[in-house]
């Protein structure tokens, strides 16, 4: 059994003098391939850089004109649309995932099998497939015949069912002890009260799961806002870091501005789901 101060890849139980040259070379290559990227995109958001091939680890010239330079650009209203989007979208996709999964945890009916088979085979469709179909549908929604094309709606409906999150809810829901169900029922509790009051109270931890893993989804969606968008007012900011990048006028320094925008709601969520989602994974580990 490996030791419990043991590093992951083994290398705290290297004790001679050429095994800990080579311990600390791997784990300054790890930094620098891991670490590198990020602290080259935060140091040359705050640089004067102008060459992009000038990029550097090393802090120079420090300022802050890239930002009110992409902001001057756009920036503020591409993110916005951002915030309304994954806001929007990761509430739909909450409320859709848990509802059926509780559905197809908890209760029996027809097909069922067939419908877990459905949900599953849309993780296997690349999202190119899908393109043409799902634009055709939002230019005219079915039953209530509205063009969705041009509006951020249209982002937002196609996000709200995700195979990924309903097979996490459900398999986190078939793990609740039937015992308190039926218990709720013998008190005269009806559906919607222990689904509320029991079965979902003891699904937090997944709910942190489809949290983070969702809201980096939806918040790193490039196609779908190309497929909707029909002007720049309707831009989220993946989709706005591709007219930056052609745009002559702007420097590398405000791209990277731009970028490390983009990247800081998704850690920030990461930092908020924390407990729930570490606490899912283990879970989800454990019972695997």
């Amino acid at each position: 059994m490996t030791a419990a101060n043991d590093s992951a890849l083994g290398l705290d139980a290297v004790k001679s003098p050429g095994g800990r040259i080579l311990k600390y070379a791997v784990y300054a290559l790890l930094l620098v391939v891991f670490a590198g990227p990020l602290l080259a995109l935060l140091v040359s958001a705050f640089s004067d850089v102008s060459d992009p091939t000038a990029l550097s680890v090393v802090p120079s010239s420090p300022t802050l004109d890239n930002f009110g330079i992409a902001f001057g650009h756009g920036v503020g209203l591409y993110l916005l649309n951002s915030f309304l989007v994954v806001g929007f979208g990761l509430l739909l996709q909450v409320v859709i995932s848990v509802l059926a999964g509780y559905a197809l945890a908890r209760k029996k009916f027809r097909f069922m099998t067939f419908v877990l088979v459905a949900i599953l085979a849309t993780l296997m469709l690349p999202e190119e497939i899908l393109a043409i179909p799902l634009s055709l549908i939002l230019s005219d929604l079915p039953v209530v015949h509205i063009n969705l094309i041009g509006s951020l709606a249209g982002m937002i409906v196609p996000l709200g069912a995700w195979a990924f999150s309903i097979l996490v809810m459900t398999e986190f829901m078939k793990d609740v002890p039937r015992e308190l169900e039926e218990a709720a029922r013998i008190d005269g509790a009806g559906d919607l009260r222990i689904f509320a009051q029991i079965i979902l109270p003891m699904c937090k931890p997944a709910l942190g799961v489809i949290g983070v893993f969702g809201f980096t989804m939806i918040w790193d969606q490039y196609l779908l806002p190309m497929l909707v968008s029909s002007d720049a007012s309707t831009y989220t900011l993946p989709l706005a870091l591709r007219t930056l990048r052609i745009d002559a006028d702007v420097t590398p320094g405000v791209i990277m501005a731009a970028s490390l925008l983009a990247l800081l709601p998704s850690v920030a969520a990461f930092l908020f789901f924390q407990r729930s989602f570490v606490r899912g994974l283990a879970s989800g580990a454990l019972k695997g």
